[in-house]
């Protein structure tokens, strides 16, 4: 009766072993692309339930005031930092009045044509625009200078200054600074 009970066995290991490889490749070629196919049309799913809240959530009117609130406050924060072109000349004199207050002597700006709205990578609509400045005055009057100029609104970068002490040790010493703004281009109509 062993012979039997071995080749019986035999029959149903490979029966069970082709079924496994039948299953195994039904599982590779019909079940698993279906899964992958499931879970990218879930992703899309998301996506599409996501772009509908948001075209419900931006049709209300509680939104789009929220937005337009938004909105406005960027502005008015891109005017501490951004001038408007047609301003560029009441920054000079801006400029001029803050050394005048200061009490700096021998002031001089001028615009940097050599460095003049350079390109900004990335940038349609600013551009920067320099401006050298030159006087004659104490340590004190240029930190103080200095520190005006640096809280002026819109934002007037220092890029760069130079100090050229005094031969006489009582006299002011000569300063040169470069100065940077933002500044937004004109529109071409």
């Amino acid at each position: 009766m062993k012979p039997i009970y071995r080749k019986y066995s035999k029959t149903v290991a490979l029966i069970w072993a082709g079924c496994f490889v039948l299953f195994f490749f039904a599982y590779m070629y019909v079940v698993s692309p279906q899964k992958k196919n499931k879970k990218h049309i879930g992703k899309q799913l998301a996506e599409k339930r996501q772009a509908y809240h948001s075209a419900v959530e931006a049709a209300k009117e509680e939104t789009k005031l929220e937005l337009t609130e938004q909105i406005e406050q960027l502005r008015n924060s891109l005017s501490d930092f951004v001038i408007d072109f047609k301003d560029t000349a009441n920054l000079t004199l801006d400029i001029g009045q803050i050394a005048k207050e200061k009490k700096v002597a021998s002031f001089s700006i001028k615009g940097n044509n050599a460095r003049r709205d350079l390109e900004m990578a990335g940038c349609k609509h600013i551009s920067e625009n320099y401006i050298t400045i030159s006087f004659t005055g104490s340590f004190k009057q240029f930190a103080t200078f200095l520190n005006v100029l640096e809280r002026h609104r819109p934002v007037v970068f220092v890029d760069k200054f130079k100090i050229a002490r005094s031969e006489q040790s009582d006299s002011d010493h000569r300063v040169s600074m470069d100065l940077a703004v933002f500044v937004k281009r004109r529109q071409d109509s």
